[in-house]
C-alpha cells in the first residue's frame, strides 16, 4: 500500500501546486523528505511503497503500476525512485511502456555511491554486504528479522557464507548509525568498512527535477 509523504507544514502549503509525481521505495523516504526540506522544493508530491519489500522485489512492478494507474493525467510528470532492484528488468518494461522515467541504477547502493564509481568497484566487491543508513537503521527488523535468521540462526551460514564485509554506505554523519552498522557486520561475522556517500545521485537527479 503506497503511503503519501508531506514533509513539513510549509511543504503542504505547496503541496497542491506540485507537478512532479516521485513514487519511491520507502527505504529512501528520510533522505528524499530531508533533501526536500533543506532545499525547499515545493514542486514534489512523494508516494512511497513499503520498504520491505526489498524482500519480495515481485511486489514491486504491480506496486508502481497501482499509482501511475491511479495518478494518471494528474501531473506533469512522474519520476520514479527505484533501481531495477531485484525486478529483473519487469520495472524498466512497466517504464517504458508508461513513458515514465526512474532514476539510474540498478539499486539504491550504486546512486548514493555514484553508479559509475560503485561499477568501478563491483569485480572487487562482489563478496559485499552493503548497508545504507535505513538499513543500518531497520537491519534487526529487516534484515535478521526479515530473513527469519531470529528464529533460524542456524540458516546464517546459508545466506551470508559467500559475503566476506559489510559496507556501510552513509547518507548522513550519525555516530549511532555508525554503531548500529559495526553491530550488524559483527552479528554476520563479516568484516565491516565505512564509507560515506551523501545523498550521491539521489540529490543530483531530484534537483534537476525541482
Amino acid at each position: 500500500m503506497p503511503v503519501t509523504l508531506k514533509p513539513s507544514e510549509t511543504y503542504e502549503k505547496h503541496a497542491e501546486n506540485a507537478r512532479v509525481l516521485l513514487i519511491a521505495c520507502g527505504a529512501l523516504a528520510r533522505e528524499i523528505v530531508d533533501l526536500v526540506e533543506q532545499n525547499r522544493w515545493t514542486g514534489f508530491d512523494i508516494q512511497c511503497l513499503p520498504a520491505k519489500w526489498h524482500n519480495t522485489p515481485e511486489l514491486i512492478v504491480p506496486g508502481v503500476a497501482e499509482i501511475l494507474d491511479k495518478t494518471r493525467g494528474q501531473y506533469l510528470s512522474t519520476y520514479v525512485l527505484y533501481g531495477d532492484c531485484g525486478t529483473g528488468g519487469q520495472l524498466d518494461a512497466l517504464l517504458a511502456k508508461e513513458g515514465v522515467d526512474r532514476i539510474d541504477g540498478p539499486h539504491c547502493y550504486a546512486f548514493f555511491s555514484g553508479n559509475a564509481v560503485f561499477a568501478a568497484k563491483s569485480n572487487d566487491e562482489f563478496t559485499a554486504f552493503y548497508l545504507t543508513d535505513y538499513l543500518a537503521r531497520q537491519f534487526d527488523k529487516l534484515i535478521w528479522e526479515g530473513l527469519g535468521l531470529d528464529r533460524h540462526p542456524e540458516l546464517l551460514k546459508d545466506y551470508f557464507q559467500h559475503y566476506t564485509k559489510v559496507v556501510y554506505l552513509a547518507q548522513v554523519e550519525d555516530a549511532d548509525l555508525r554503531k548500529k552498522a559495526e553491530a550488524a557486520a559483527r552479528k554476520l561475522g563479516l568484516d565491516y568498512e565505512y564509507r560515506f556517500t551523501g545523498y550521491g545521485e539521489l540529490e543530483t537527479e531530484l534537483r534537476a527535477r525541482s
